[in-house]
């Protein structure tokens, strides 16, 4: 049979193919000007046109299809589509990061991010449900890159059969892509009508690689370059001689809090109420304010930078400081004749850290005897770790003590929330089960920001005030107590936008000298800092305090000669 006389296909075939090419030009369409984050355009621009842009992806594949013997065509549009998908899928997950971190994904240091975001949402909603999102997110990075490969392979079919057509229409895009890169012509900041998005997207993805490289072998000089190192340990921290110290880290505890109004409606007072205790008690307070290296996740990384004096924002340098001997502010406490205790109640392992820290006691989930419910990812109430500490550590102290204690009842979800006991009830926890009932669950609460702003203030509030009713009712004249927020909350809760990531810090002592070694710093006096307090990067923080606290020989031997 001739092509001449070749039956015409049926009419409903044709119209499903074009139907399905249709698809296919929208699918790709799409896959390229669709930005890898979640946001509104500015307000008073139309939403649609967001949406109305000319993708240079487009014209440079298709002139690299064309421009190819018929031979090669269908292997590389299958390359192409393939890559398509990659960038959908790294938009898929710069989204998440955005949603949850504030930033796209480091292809290189990232990937142990993945494993933490399972374990959180065992922790959360359950081991079933996490699998069970596991299987979804890879089922959904499979279709997305079939569909997106079987789409540039039906385009290119149809530019094979119709080439002059093709070729044409390929002069005429590239020709306004052009007036349209001169004219500048934008909706709105970012989203030019000439669109790059892919293209960006995966140069900047791929120079990632390199720049991780020369990451590794900068900070390792940094690290080296310890000027604490040098200095003898009893020439350290003897402005604390005598003193116990408590590290209370709140987690979430950010700027966001302090400065939002539905938010500061419910902190401010109970910061409040908490100043009057602690000034009941006999104790002073000075505080400020700390970049952290890290925002809404990755408490580890802020940790490390508070205690190290070194810029820790990503796993690969946490395992390298991890795997140096950098003095931090735990190890020369220890170094310096302190008892070194950490109080961990969210590791449910043993944590290997704890020796580089020169920790020379931990407790966590495992020891720590709690029978009670969880709240959200917190295993146990921050009054709970506080009672086990008082009755475990610093009741039996014998000599100085220093112990860090980080507290797990404002980590997200922020549902439910314990309230404070009676110190005397606390029990081995099983008072709180009935503290558990009737609170709305994540899936319906993180709809609403309003709420889950709602909720996570009052979780800031409860784990401040756990802390400072601890150190009213328990702390002498010899503790001091250094209270700081690890990061800020999620975008959900502090801002896709704008949101700095700044968290304050507290000095709280009874012997005011203590306080009066800070007078330099300019800090506000208080638990809550003012807003023209100064932002120290939170990498500043263990110089300054060596140098408040230790002596002058230990001063003049850290310094740069």
């Amino acid at each position: 049979m001739t092509l001449e006389s070749r039956p015409a296909a049926p009419r409903w075939r044709r119209v499903a193919g074009w139907v399905l090419t249709s698809a296919a030009a929208v699918l790709v369409y799409l896959a390229l000007i669709v930005p890898d984050a979640v946001a509104r355009p500015p307000k008073g621009t139309a939403t649609e046109s967001a949406f109305l842009r000319l993708p240079i992806e487009v014209i440079i594949g298709a002139a690299v299809l064309l421009a190819l013997p018929r031979r090669w065509r269908r292997p590389v549009a299958a390359l192409l589509g393939l890559g398509l998908g990659v960038v959908v899928v790294l938009k898929i997950v710069n989204m998440g990061f955005r949603t949850v971190l504030g930033r796209r994904f480091n292809p290189v240091l990232d990937w142990p991010l993945f494993h933490d975001g399972f374990n959180a949402l065992v922790e959360t909603d359950g081991r079933g449900k996490a699998i069970g999102a596991v299987i979804g997110a890879v089922a959904l990075s499979l279709i997305v890159l079939a569909l997106c490969t079987l789409a540039v392979l039906r385009l290119t079919r149809l530019t094979a059969r119709y080439p002059g057509p093709a070729r044409r229409t390929l002069v005429g895009l590239t020709a306004v892509w052009v007036a349209l890169a001169i004219s500048g012509l934008t909706w709105f900041p970012s989203a030019p009508v000439a669109s790059d998005t892919s293209a960006d997207l995966l140069k900047s993805t791929v120079k990632q690689v390199p720049a991780a490289l020369r990451d590794q072998r900068k900070f390792a000089a940094q690290a080296a370059a310890d000027p604490y190192r040098k200095v003898p340990p009893q020439e350290m921290l003897t402005g604390l001689r005598g003193k116990d110290v408590v590290i209370g880290v709140v987690e979430s505890y950010g700027r966001s809090s302090l400065t939002k109004p539905n938010m500061r409606a419910i902190v401010d007072p109970q910061l409040a109420v908490d100043a009057k205790k602690l000034e009941a008690a006999g104790f002073a307070a000075k505080s400020g304010w700390l970049t952290s290296s890290t925002f809404s996740g990755g408490s580890w990384l802020a940790h490390a930078t508070l205690q190290s004096g070194l810029w820790i924002d990503n796993t690969q340098r946490y395992r390298q400081l991890t795997a140096s001997n950098r003095v931090t502010i735990t190890s020369a406490f220890h170094d310096a004749g302190w008892r070194t205790v950490g109080m961990e109640p969210g590791n449910t392992v043993a944590w290997p850290e704890a020796s580089f820290y020169k920790y020379d006691e931990v407790w966590d989930s495992r020891n720590l005897g709690y029978q009670g419910p969880r709240f959200g990812w917190s295993r146990m109430p921050d009054q709970y770790t506080f009672k086990k500490f008082q009755d475990n550590v610093y009741a039996k102290k014998t000599g100085p003590l220093m112990a860090e204690i980080t507290m797990t009842s404002s980590h997200e979800p922020w549902t439910p929330i314990p309230r404070m006991l009676d110190w005397d009830q606390v029990g081995d926890g099983s008072v709180y089960r009935s503290m558990t009932q009737g609170f709305e669950p994540r899936s319906t609460l993180w709809t609403s920001g309003e709420r889950t702003q709602v909720q996570y203030a009052k979780s800031i509030a409860y784990s401040v005030d756990a802390l400072i009713s601890w150190a009213q009712k328990y702390g002498d004249k010899d503790l001091v107590v250094v209270m700081f927020g690890d990061h800020q909350p999620m975008p959900l809760v502090s801002g896709y936008t704008n949101a700095s990531h700044d968290i304050p810090i507290t000095i709280i002592a009874h012997d005011r000298e203590v306080l009066d070694r800070l007078s330099g710093w300019n800090w506000a006096d208080g638990l809550k800092p003012g807003a023209d307090t100064p932002v120290w990067p939170m990498s500043e923080f263990r110089d300054k305090f060596f140098a408040a606290y230790g002596s002058r020989t230990a001063t003049a031997m850290a310094q740069p000669h």
